[in-house]
């Protein structure tokens, strides 16, 4: 008997490791959907795209899931289908199609962190605890049944990366348990809790400003949630904006977005002290705080805009 057909949405690193969890698994895999990588993002993740011709897979590149593509899909009538970290919305009738059920690989512990950018988001409010989450696909986004989830801690240094790497590491683990009984129709689901449920929006660019105001902990949290390779934390010195890459909070006082020292370099904030270790004007190079020790002289102020 030949087994229960899928067709797999992914993209980024847990589409990555997912789908290559399922072809380790031999499983029979009809179509891969993934994307064209933007040449504005940086891409630091192994390609999906790659992965399913080097095995063989028919795959896809659409800019949207469009009728046509929809009716490929339902024609191929598909016994399961997953999605791994695809950024386009699929079509309701495809959801509803397969008859083993549709399923969303979450890179957090529904219901906590619905929603998009959930692991830079969890980076940015300091959380200690994440995790990936299997659940069953309805039509309200990371609100159906629960098949499977997983956590693990998020360190003090870790930065988003750090962490897209390990929900990549255990998404594909729950893949790899849970794909049998998937296929069996033997899965047992939990439903979300609503009442603890926690939803975050698209994060972009102009979100990484850094409000000097706020304790240095939580301008950390900023700093390591949005640094490479995502867009970067940053102010403003003289009307040039500034990257700051990598900092880390210590003890002290000092004028809220002012230089109090230059060895180390330091800046005031609400709370405590920002030592400033990576730093980048717009355009220009990626240097070591010592090297603004004469451009950042003590008494600087950093600017909103």
């Amino acid at each position: 008997m030949n087994r229960p057909s899928i067709v797999v949405f992914a993209y980024s690193e847990p589409g990555y490791t997912c789908l290559k969890a399922l072809i380790e698994a031999k499983a029979n895999i009809l179509a891969v959907y993934t994307h064209q990588d933007d040449p504005d993002e940086k891409i630091w993740f192994h390609s999906v795209y790659d992965l399913a011709k080097a095995n063989n897979i028919p795959v896809f590149r659409p800019k949207k899931i469009d009728e046509e593509a929809t009716n490929y899909i339902l024609n191929l009538n598909p016994d399961i289908i997953f999605s791994f970290y695809f950024r386009r919305l699929i079509p309701n009738e495809i959801i509803l199609k397969p008859r083993l059920g549709a399923y969303n690989l979450h890179g957090a512990l529904l219901p906590k962190y619905r929603g998009q950018t959930c692991i830079n988001w969890a980076v940015v409010n300091g959380e200690t605890h994440t995790g990936a989450t299997l659940h069953l696909m309805t039509e309200k986004a990371d609100e159906g049944d629960i098949v499977d989830q997983r956590g693990f801690d998020i360190a003090f240094t870790d930065t988003s990366l750090d962490v897209f790497i390990k929900v990549s590491k255990i998404a594909s683990e729950i893949i790899k348990d849970c794909l049998p009984k998937i296929e069996a129709g033997t899965i047992t689901l939990t439903p979300q809790d609503d009442t603890q449920a926690t939803k975050f929006g698209r994060r972009r660019p102009k979100d990484g400003l850094l409000d000097f105001s706020k304790d240095a902990v939580s301008l950390y949290n900023l700093i390591r949630g949005v640094t490479h390779p995502f867009p970067g934390a940053f102010t403003y010195v003289n009307n040039k904006k500034l990257f700051i890459w990598w900092a880390k909070p210590i003890e002290g006082t000092g004028n809220i977005g002012e230089i109090v020292s230059t060895n180390p370099l330091c800046i005031g904030t609400g709370k405590g002290l920002l030592q400033l270790e990576k730093l980048q004007f717009e355009n220009e190079a990626e240097l070591d705080a010592k090297a603004f020790t004469d451009l950042l002289p003590i008494g600087t102020k950093f600017e909103l805009e």
